[in-house]
């Protein structure tokens, strides 16, 4: 017996959900009540679409810890209830938060479909209704009464990417993210094209395990010439701060000059994790293939492969959250959770 898909559209905020009002001109918020009337062509689309918002949405720049859990915990509570979800989200910060519940859910079966917009739904050359129907369309997508995509994904401009792979690239054109070190999941032009050799596959015998705790006592830190000792130093010792990101120079360079290398070590040694990630928009850390950074390897620092800062700053948190041991912690860091690094 076939069965019509369900799916579960969750407005969170950002310029997709904005319409212009004729009266004054301004954007208002858009009654999601209302999406099929505005939208119509989701209605030839092959399943059922169920909407809800946020009580108060919010720009993405507003977006935090505590609402992941609340996106989280809405997702969670329908899990059952629906084949796929649709997460309309604003953009700038999008592969943050699709990355957070890529950690959120463990052992996903189901498509959770990102989605957003440069324009407004309602403006005239707005790229929001095809990204909108296309997310829903690809959220819907099954074989064999099973869903296609068991994992986040975010879709924007014809290309359904692995979220935690993403980053924005542009604030203006229409493709606004690229995955520079993973295949897009999925094509869209006058076919949906899969490309299943890259799909997560889901272990269907596992229970889905849901994770909300999140230690957002972090750090990103930005490598550049001419970095100081004294602020760096102010900056490391203070006790709120429990992760380190670096985002270091090409395939994981920092400086070698001692004050710093003695820095890393004793921040290490003081039970706080860094992480080394390249600030290179695609390629990957490699430490140890230089001698820049064979000191920071000596010194425990964990390899984030060619993880994203996005994805790298999420799982830091998440497994801060989950209070793992500091030497187990590395080991974890440096192995693929949800597909968001490359194998060694």
């Amino acid at each position: 017996m076939i069965t019509t898909p369900t799916i579960l559209l969750i407005y969170t905020g950002g310029t997709i959900g904005m319409i212009k009002d004729f009266e004054t001109g301004a954007l208002v918020s858009f009654n999601f009540d209302e999406l099929l009337s505005k939208i119509p062509e989701l209605r030839q689309l092959e399943c059922k679409i169920e909407t809800l918002s946020f009580k108060e949405p919010i720009d993405s720049s507003d977006m935090d810890v505590e609402q992941w859990k609340v996106l989280g915990d809405l997702i969670y509570h329908n899990y059952e209830a629906y084949d796929g979800f649709v997460v309309l989200h604003g953009s700038d910060t999008m592969s943050y938060t699709a990355s957070a519940i890529s950690f959120m859910f463990e052992n996903l079966a189901k498509p959770i479909i990102f989605t957003g917009s440069q324009l407004p739904i309602g403006d005239l050359r707005t790229d929001a209704k095809e990204n909108l129907i296309t997310a829903v369309q690809i959220a819907a997508l099954q074989e064999k009464s099973k869903p296609v995509i068991t994992e986040v994904g975010l879709y924007f401009e014809y290309k359904l990417l692995r979220a935690n792979r993403t980053t924005k690239i542009n604030a203006e054109h229409f493709e606004a993210f690229k995955s520079y070190n993973y295949p897009a999941l999925v094509e869209s032009g006058v076919h949906l094209k899969v490309n299943y050799s890259v799909l997560r596959a889901a272990n269907r015998r596992k229970k889905l395990q849901y994770h909300t705790h999140f230690n957002n006592n972090v750090l990103i830190i930005k490598m550049f010439p001419g970095i100081k000792s004294s602020i760096l130093s102010e900056i490391f010792a203070s006790k709120a701060i429990e992760g380190i990101i670096l985002e270091t120079y090409g395939s994981g360079n920092t400086t070698t000059k001692e004050w710093f290398i003695d820095l890393i070590s004793e921040t290490i040694k003081r039970g706080v994790p860094v992480v080394n990630v390249t600030q290179c928009a695609g390629g990957s850390v490699e430490m140890g293939k230089y001698s820049t950074s064979v000191a920071l390897q000596k010194a425990g620092v964990i390899s984030g492969n060619d993880c994203t800062t996005e994805a790298a700053v999420a799982k830091l948190m998440y497994l801060l959250g989950e209070e793992i041991p500091a030497k187990v912690l590395k080991t974890i860091f440096e192995t693929s959770l949800r597909g968001e690094m490359s194998e060694n």
